[in-house]
């Protein structure tokens, strides 16, 4: 059985919810990466900030990213899943909530542990598997 922790990338930072976009935009652009979990106190996930978050609720807004916070974009609950689930469950919860990236925790400790994202699924799945992934992600 393929598992989340099998096709995640490893060592996925947070970006602090006081810490500004321009911030979080230098985070992104170090690690070459296109989204960033959101962490609270004591790393507790609040959400995902991506490069198009940046762009579209911040600068588009005519918003300053330098003063906007990461908290200020977090919304709603983070979709989450666990190192040791089936990665068939993953692709599953990320079609079902059309997200193109997803954090993954250990249990029990619901520590950050890495993350899953598009081109992690296409190195670790099925071309088939992967078409049918993208197919269903992009025809929203």
């Amino acid at each position: 059985m393929t598992t989340a922790g099998d096709i995640m990338h490893t060592g996925a930072e947070c970006v602090g919810e006081q810490q500004t976009l321009a911030d979080a935009a230098r985070i992104m652009k170090e690690r070459d990466v296109g989204a960033l979990p959101i962490c609270g106190e004591n790393q507790k996930l609040l959400g995902i900030l991506t490069d198009r978050d940046i762009v579209l609720k911040c600068v588009a807004e005519g918003r300053d990213p330098s003063t906007v916070t990461a908290g200020e974009l977090a919304q709603g609950r983070p979709m989450v899943v666990e190192a040791d689930e089936d990665v068939e469950q993953v692709l599953r919860v990320m079609e079902q909530h059309l997200v193109r990236r997803l954090p993954v925790i250990n249990h029990p400790d619901h520590e950050l542990v890495g993350m899953i994202s598009e081109a992690d699924i296409a190195r670790g799945m099925p071309q088939e598997r992967v078409a049918e992934f993208v197919t269903t992600i992009c025809a929203e």
